[in-house]
């Protein structure tokens, strides 16, 4: 008993250290996690399907998809998994920690260039480093259409007004002709310059307020 005890304390010191959170949020999201799964070691997307705060989100798809995406959870692969372990979940619930009131400016701009990646990943569903036409206009037809609010013709017409006005400032020089390949990560950034993506990027929907956890500990 104490020697397993202390392997899993080691093992949750290296997922503190790997993550930035602290041992008491481990412990929280391990909770989480275990009734997530039903105390089974591994998760599947069927298992965040069951979330109610989930059912009516537009991007459902997008951010239960995010859980199993490899190049989320700091791995140097591509695809998705069909199960992932607490490790796996742990890195995909770290790029949600806000920055805390002792983290630098070069940490802060780290952050906020690491949920940036972990947003345009959503999108680039294909993993060609390039959110395209077709990619885009799916994410703005899922937000739009399925609020009821217009059809789903007018939201497609949407979408490629917003391609095109992305095209025309990321290639200014671009001719009538010219073909936009999509959106690079490199444009991404651009787009969202300013937003401080490293204070905004939140997730409440697994009964854990990651806006409460700065500096190794929850916030009350």
């Amino acid at each position: 008993m104490g020697a397993s005890q202390t392997r899993s304390e080691h093992r949750h010191q290296d997922l503190a250290d790997r993550t930035g959170f602290s041992l008491e949020q481990i412990k929280n999201l391990h909770r989480r996690f275990q009734q997530l799964s039903g105390d089974e070691e591994t998760i599947s997307k069927e298992n965040l399907e069951s979330i109610p705060a989930l059912a009516n989100n537009p991007i459902r798809k997008q951010i239960i998809g995010a859980f199993f995406d490899k190049r989320n959870q700091n791995r140097d692969e591509v695809g998705s998994c069909e199960q992932i372990g607490f490790e796996q979940f742990l890195m995909v619930m770290s790029h949600f920690r806000p920055p805390g009131l002792k983290t630098t400016a070069e940490e802060k701009e780290a952050m906020g260039r690491e949920k940036l990646r972990f947003l345009f990943n959503m999108h680039d569903t294909d993993n060609d480093g390039t959110i395209t036409l077709v990619e885009y206009r799916k994410l703005v037809e899922e937000l739009l259409s399925k609020s009821g609010a217009i059809e789903e013709e007018t939201a497609k017409a949407i979408a490629d007004a917003a391609m095109l006005e992305v095209a025309s400032t990321n290639v200014p020089a671009m001719g009538p002709d010219d073909f936009y390949e999509g959106i690079t990560f490199e444009h991404f950034e651009q787009i969202l310059k300013g937003l401080e993506m490293e204070t905004r990027m939140h997730i409440r929907f697994l009964d854990v307020d990651t806006t409460t956890m700065r500096c190794g500990k929850f916030t009350s």
